[in-house]
């Protein structure tokens, strides 16, 4: 059986291919993609600057929903027709994978899998939204890793992307007030629309001066950076409250910027740095399940898989989109 495949063939090289639909062995998961993101990381892959080791060609796509099509004879925790997601990140006994990275991702019609990467998808949760769970769960362990939140505070999320939305939307199902800053305008809209209490335009004002104004000039008990801008980092220490925490999810490797570090001490501030979503996978989907968060608006543009190189070149200009999500059936 035959199929289409977004691969990478080559640095800057992206093109739909005919391929054979993919044999599993006893202990693997044949999968029918049904939606996927389409990243930021992924345009690091087509450069060949991603932050683990991999090789061409590859096919891109991490953020993704399907059906199960077929299992191996020694799997039985999942069956043919159950609807899926499935982490990113796979820790091996001597290196560590990135789906849709090192390994072959989603963006083919089928691809196979491990039952161990496998989580089932909640039944309120369609397809096109199953596609939002690998973001939502980066941007929820942005929260946890630093001591969650609750009712009782305020947090700042800095970056209105797709992780930056999640978080907030996170954090709003966890009942804390949230301030998001971003200064496309799509962006604050959409954020608005899942519930965060203040958009702030990083253009039109000073968005620390603001964050204290909101704040009742105490700052956020927790900052999310989650844009990974250098205008974004320089300013995150400035939103936070005395004793506050700051988790650092947007990835700006490579670059160094100007940054008074002393504030980190001055105001006894708690720093983490966050890569993906480990360990916390089943919380957010029964977090996404109970507290039943429209995350629709971040996804602003779909395309099918047919048109897949068309949607990667739509999605690389971040002022026309927030999320593009390749459809398949």
């Amino acid at each position: 059986m035959r199929m289409k495949a977004l691969t990478i063939l080559a640095p800057n090289e992206l093109r739909l291919v005919d391929r054979s639909v993919p044999t599993i062995k006893d202990d693997e998961v044949l999968i029918r993609s049904r939606a996927v993101g389409i990243c930021h990381s992924d345009y690091e892959l087509i450069s060949g600057e991603y932050l683990i080791p991999f090789d061409y060609p590859v096919t891109p796509g991490h953020e993704w929903s399907g059906e199960v099509f077929e299992v191996g004879r020694k799997v039985d925790s999942f069956k043919p027709g159950d609807r899926v997601v499935g982490e990113c990140v796979i820790v091996g006994l001597d290196r560590i994978d990135h789906f849709g990275f090192s390994i072959d991702g989603a963006d083919q019609e089928y691809f196979k899998v491990r039952p161990e990467w496998l989580h089932r998808l909640p039944a309120n949760v369609s397809f096109k939204a199953g596609a939002l769970v690998e973001p939502f769960t980066c941007g929820f362990y942005a929260l946890q890793r630093n001591g969650g939140t609750n009712a009782s505070e305020t947090v700042v999320v800095s970056g209105g992307g797709n992780i930056g939305l999640c978080a907030a939307a996170a954090a709003k199902g966890m009942g804390a007030e949230v301030i998001l800053i971003d200064p496309l305008a799509q962006r604050r809209a959409a954020a608005l629309k899942i519930g965060v209490d203040h958009a702030i335009d990083s253009t039109s004002c000073d968005p620390a001066e603001e964050v204290l104004r909101l704040t009742s000039n105490k700052g956020a008990d927790l900052v999310v950076e989650a844009s990974g801008h250098d205008a974004s980092l320089g300013r995150i220490l400035d939103y936070a409250r005395q004793e506050g925490r700051i988790s650092m999810v947007g990835i700006s490797l490579g670059r160094k910027i100007s940054l008074e570090f002393g504030k980190v001490q001055k105001k006894s501030l708690t720093v983490i740095g966050c890569i993906g979503s480990p360990g916390v996978w089943p919380a957010a989907l029964r977090f996404l399940d109970r507290t039943g968060l429209d995350l629709s608006p971040i996804q602003t543009h779909d395309f099918p898989l047919s048109e897949a190189e068309k949607a990667f070149e739509f999605a690389h200009d971040a002022s026309k989109c927030i999320k593009v999500t390749l459809l398949n059936g």
